[in-house]
């Protein structure tokens, strides 16, 4: 069910649950003090209550509303990627509902950049927890239609159009002055620790849990194999019918439906989570896709596939 600007406003502040856009996914938002609100979000998604929630804010001032510390590391960082795709986990107020946190002493923060969204953040004046608007581990959503077939009809969706950047944000774990990679995004490692000025502390044994760290996610309900190259792709497709191809630049399956999307990381990345959608609504037995390069600026990419097809690997 679609919604206007002003009827989003008001069921979020009446405590229901409404799709809204962002610059990378679509995401299912309640109000994160709201813990009635928030089981509704844990509810339609189906999601398991160890996966915590990004909670979206419309101005660095309000990060002191659920941080308990906002270090000048973590302030450096959202100042250089603050509006967008990046999400900061900072220590928690003890107040931040646990169902927020799913238990760490972490809270996961992040300004979106997109218009609407932002009109939703000033106007609402709440902070609002926004996974992706999906069932758990399925194909995250870049358009409103995407949520209706994916939660059904009876959500409500404020439209705001496809989402330009098509994958979930960067996520960065923020302690003192060290900080710590959670999941990758179209915001590299390498931009990340020029800002910061130095490299990111690889200790997992710290690392608090993030959205986005399940080895299955992502998904379309159609299993889908990844080649790494497309010349074994196409060998593979010559015998075995009925399969639905994704290559990366020009190519082809002799038999059977081929995508082709471009050579280019943030191109193919605004267009991956559609083009995923579409090859997973033709019923095929099984979705070919060529994956990306081994390179640094792939990496976000190459996450969310792998992920995608790991009940077939």
């Amino acid at each position: 069910m679609r919604v206007n600007l002003e009827q989003a406003i008001a069921k979020l502040k009446r405590g229901e649950v409404v799709a809204i856009p962002t610059e990378t996914v679509y995401g299912l938002a309640a109000d994160a003090s709201n813990e009635n609100a928030l089981q509704q979000i844990y509810a339609i998604k189906e999601r398991p209550a160890n996966n915590p929630l990004i909670v979206h804010i419309a101005t660095k001032a309000q990060v002191g509303d659920w941080a308990a510390e906002f270090s000048p590391l973590a302030q450096k960082l959202a100042h250089a990627f603050w509006p967008g795709a990046f999400t900061l986990v900072l220590p928690a107020k003890p107040e931040v509902l646990k169902i927020v946190r799913a238990g760490e002493s972490t809270v996961a923060l992040r300004i979106p950049e997109h218009a609407m969204t932002q009109q939703v953040l000033k106007e609402s004046g709440l902070g609002l927890a926004a996974p992706s608007a999906n069932k758990s581990t399925q194909l995250s959503p870049t358009t409103a239609s995407h949520v209706a077939h994916g939660l059904g009809e009876h959500v409500p969706v404020l439209d705001g159009g496809a989402c330009k950047i098509g994958i979930e944000s960067t996520i960065v774990a923020v302690e003192g002055d060290e900080w710590r990679l959670l999941r990758l995004g179209m915001i590299g490692e390498a931009a990340i620790a020029l800002v910061a000025g130095k490299p990111a502390n690889k200790n997992k044994q710290a690392t608090p849990r993030a959205p986005g760290q399940h080895l299955l996610h992502y998904s379309p309900i159609t299993p889908i194999k990844l080649f790494d190259s497309k010349s074994d792709l196409i060998d593979f497709a010559t015998t075995h019918k009925g399969c639905v191809a994704l290559m990366i630049g020009d190519g082809e399956i002799a038999s059977g439906k081929t995508f082709n999307l471009p050579n280019n990381p943030h191109t193919l990345a605004e267009k991956l989570y559609d083009t995923l959608h579409q090859m997973d609504a033709l019923n095929a037995a099984l979705l070919l896709i060529e994956a990306p390069p081994n390179q640094t600026e792939w990496l976000a990419i190459k996450d969310r596939l792998s992920r995608a097809s790991h009940k077939t690997l």
